[in-house]
């Protein structure tokens, strides 16, 4: 069954913004510029290659649910997305959302929890992955770049981008398509890593990536897995020693161990271990943000907006679009 039906009023042509014109193939085409888009394992793709996203889809294809809630049992995922949002659970039904940079799908899934009707975008093929844990018939999955989707202006209700801005080639672009695609009264939620100036610069992650962003994804991941029996007790060992010692240490070692996380075993912890190291160590870009950056790609978009209130201090705003 062709999924974006249900959605076909709110897609638009990424090139020309035009209305799109259903095929006999299941196809669409642009009826201005006649670019087209096909289904592909259920998601809805102008069949081209990813780009400097191709380390996300490595990632999100081996490790497809290894940061569901369903999957770990937590509600770590459903906490972080409605906690950052400020949206109460009951705010998001019958809500047009768009999940901005969705990976495999850890916060659509909250997100059609709670009865959204939510278009997933990621530009990696970690779509295909997304696809698979989104089954909910109110689920639109969608490969593109970011700062051009195929969706209608002023068409969803809500927007979140989370962990993702800073990963983009251009993010005040992506910041201007997605207030595009927002509706007037609708709002906009950006989670990003924040630039904290010498703090942000000395952070061991930031000291290393120069060196491995050149490795091959898929030969960093392999050498990430095959040390990890070494690394994991270690960092799991130091990074929870009490009086801030083990968040300094954290802070030294390139790893991602999240030690005051419960986990269902010693093999799930080590797995988000492995994902979040190499989600670390591997992207192209990761470049990030200061809060008067990112107010400032807003403000220059071309839409006016109004700041809300936002209960992370830390790396997270939140605005509503206003005529």
């Amino acid at each position: 069954m062709l999924n974006y039906i249900s959605f076909i009023e709110i897609l638009s042509c990424s090139v020309c913004h035009s209305n799109f014109q259903r095929h006999d193939k299941g196809e669409l085409a642009c009826n201005a510029c006649k670019a087209t888009w096909g289904m592909q394992e259920g998601v809805l793709t102008p069949h081209k290659t990813d780009h400097y996203a191709y380390s996300f889809g490595i990632q999100w294809n081996k490790f497809e649910k290894t940061q569901l809630d369903s999957y770990q049992l937590q509600n770590r995922s459903e906490y972080r997305l409605l906690s950052e949002s400020g949206w109460a659970k009951t705010f998001l039904k019958d809500k047009y959302i768009l999940d901005a940079g969705c990976g495999a799908g850890r916060f659509s899934e909250i997100a059609l929890k709670y009865h959204g009707r939510v278009i997933s975008i990621d530009a990696s093929s970690a779509v295909f992955t997304a696809r698979k844990n989104l089954t909910s018939k109110n689920s639109l999955v969608i490969q593109s770049d970011l700062e051009k989707i195929p969706i209608a202006s002023a068409s969803m209700d809500l927007v979140f981008c989370i962990g993702v801005l800073q990963h983009t080639k251009g993010p005040n672009l992506v910041v201007r398509e997605l207030l595009r695609v927002l509706s007037p009264e609708g709002e906009i939620v950006f989670t990003f890593y924040e630039n904290k100036g010498l703090r942000t610069k000395l952070y061991s992650k930031y000291l290393i990536r120069p060196f491995t962003r050149r490795i091959p994804p898929a030969l960093l991941l392999q050498f990430i897995e095959k040390t990890s029996g070494f690394w994991f007790p270690i960092t799991k060992l130091l990074f929870s020693i009490p009086y801030g010692i083990g968040k300094l240490i954290a802070y030294t070692i390139p790893i991602a161990n999240y030690v005051n996380f419960s986990y269902l075993s010693n093999e799930h912890a080590r797995e988000e271990a492995i994902l979040d190291t190499f989600d670390m160590l591997s992207p192209k870009y990761d470049c990030p943000i200061t809060k008067s950056e990112l107010r400032h790609w807003v403000s220059k978009s071309g839409f006016s907006t109004i700041e809300l209130p936002v209960n992370p201090k830390f790396g997270t705003l939140k605005f509503k679009k206003v005529t």
